[in-house]
């Protein structure tokens, strides 16, 4: 696909719609990208998260095209990844709309191992036979959480370990690394060397627990029980992501209460922006009149508020529930498993 900072470059039709938001306020663009299916909205917010900045020649000729919107525009040419969260943000809400920049950040990391697409876990492992856990690392965090789980656990307990690790600390990589780690894992296959695609930052905690969330409990015991003794901090933040603010309709009656009992209305408020319908009910069934009453008052009064900010509310939350277990005061049961955790 040509790049749309060439002036005259043919635009696709999500493209062109993605130009057209980029020059409209917030709220207008969110009201545009709600006519569109989720799908659709996938495919334009992956092409504003790419575009970045576009030569105003395009944004020209793209806006004479599509006059009829001319009119509700802006003259900023400013896309990205900001630019993407936030209009998701309007259009579907805070907790929506990282599940759907979250798969839109899959789909675009994902396409320099998209060779991998179908392989069999077993056959990638062997593949990866002999790399540094930070290379296997680099190269799971490409791949669809099911299927980098199945490669995990097909490790020796030793490497499996290092390479958690690894996936869990690592940071942007050196586009040059990836392709170089990409073209090898092609030759080794077989594959034809395709044309480079831009290199999206993988890994990290969230991919670690995607995959983890993928993987049978013994598993995900054995490594929590590593990192305890390597790295207690990035154990006690992966246990705090394994737990999320969601599960609270999972746990018993008594326990949600006991929970909710030392968090603070305002609290709340943030962490229930943009929840479930469900989630919201049982909250507002387990919490006392007066409480519910100053959390409404917060919520009429905070306006728009950041993703960063409800997930730290959500975090709050999570550790109330974190320290309750630790003192025995609740238990968790996670998934199907019979034991307590």
């Amino acid at each position: 696909m040509s790049s749309p900072d060439t002036p005259g470059t043919e635009l696709s039709g999500v493209q062109k719609v993605a130009v057209v938001l980029m020059q409209l306020d917030p709220e207008s663009a969110a009201e545009v990208l709600r006519q569109f299916t989720e799908f659709e909205a996938d495919e334009i917010t992956a092409e504003i998260v790419k575009m970045r900045r576009v030569d105003s020649h395009v944004v020209d000729a793209t806006i004479d095209e599509i006059h009829h919107l001319a009119s509700s525009g802006s003259t900023g040419t400013r896309g990205g990844r900001e630019v993407a969260a936030g209009l998701l943000e309007l259009t579907y809400g805070a907790e929506k709309a990282t599940t759907v920049m979250g798969r839109v950040n899959s789909t675009m990391a994902g396409r320099t191992f998209e060779f991998l697409d179908g392989t069999d876990p077993a056959h990638i492992g062997s593949l990866l036979d002999g790399e540094l856990p930070q290379t296997i690392a680099l190269v799971l965090g490409h791949l669809a959480p099911e299927t980098a789980s199945a490669v995990l656990a097909g490790l020796n307990p030793q490497l499996r370990n290092d390479t958690a690790t690894a996936l869990a600390t690592i940071g942007t990589p050196v586009p040059e690394a990836v392709r170089v780690v990409s073209e090898e894992l092609k030759k080794r296959t077989g594959t034809v060397i395709t044309a480079q695609e831009p290199v999206e930052q993988v890994g990290g905690i969230r991919s670690l627990v995607d995959i983890l969330n993928h993987s049978d409990v013994a598993m995900e015991k054995d490594l929590l029980n590593s990192m305890d003794s390597r790295d207690p901090k990035l154990a006690e933040l992966l246990r705090s992501q394994l737990l999320s603010f969601s599960d609270l309709v999972k746990f018993e009656r008594r326990d949600v209460q006991r929970v909710l009992r030392g968090v603070e209305a305002a609290t709340l408020a943030y962490a229930l922006r943009g929840a479930e319908p469900e989630l919201e009910e049982l909250i507002r069934a387990n919490i006392s009149d007066r409480t519910a009453e100053i959390m409404d008052a917060e919520v009429a009064t905070m306006g728009r508020v950041r993703l960063s900010q409800v997930e730290e509310a959500r975090a709050s939350v999570v550790q109330s529930i974190r320290v309750l277990e630790a003192n025995g005061e609740i238990t968790i049961k996670r998934g199907d498993e019979d034991d307590y955790v």
